[in-house]
């Protein structure tokens, strides 16, 4: 069965280095959370918010150990009045047997403030 993990993070300001970091350190988190195997992820849709153009955050997945051949996507989400600015969010489709509500979604930073009812 397939099962959708989130996660989201912010950054402090759109540099290159900052979007790579905070991406691998949110996917790696959402990963060991929920102790996926790479072999069993579908897919990977990397989101952020329009304020972040200086780098593609699906190089910093595509650049861990055994990436290399998971499907990963960018995009911009939509620019809504009062959104969290400089936000990363992860979808992440992966085969497990894990039921739904037993999926750990990993909200990190300022992030925290989209599914305070997720957060561990």
């Amino acid at each position: 069965m397939i099962r959708g993990v989130r996660g989201a993070t912010t950054i402090e300001v759109d540099q290159p280095e900052l979007i790579w970091e905070a991406t691998a350190q949110l996917v790696q988190e959402m990963v060991q959370a929920n102790k996926i195997e790479v072999e069993h992820i579908a897919s990977v849709t990397v989101s952020t918010t329009t304020d972040i153009v200086s780098a593609f955050p699906a190089k910093a997945v595509r650049t861990l150990e055994g990436w290399q051949y998971v499907p990963i996507m960018c995009m911009h989400e939509m620019d809504v009045a009062g959104a969290l600015p400089l936000c990363i969010r992860v979808l992440m489709l992966v085969n497990t047997t894990v039921a739904q509500k037993d999926v750990q979604h990993i909200y990190l930073n300022e992030a925290v403030s989209l599914r305070p009812d997720l957060v561990r």
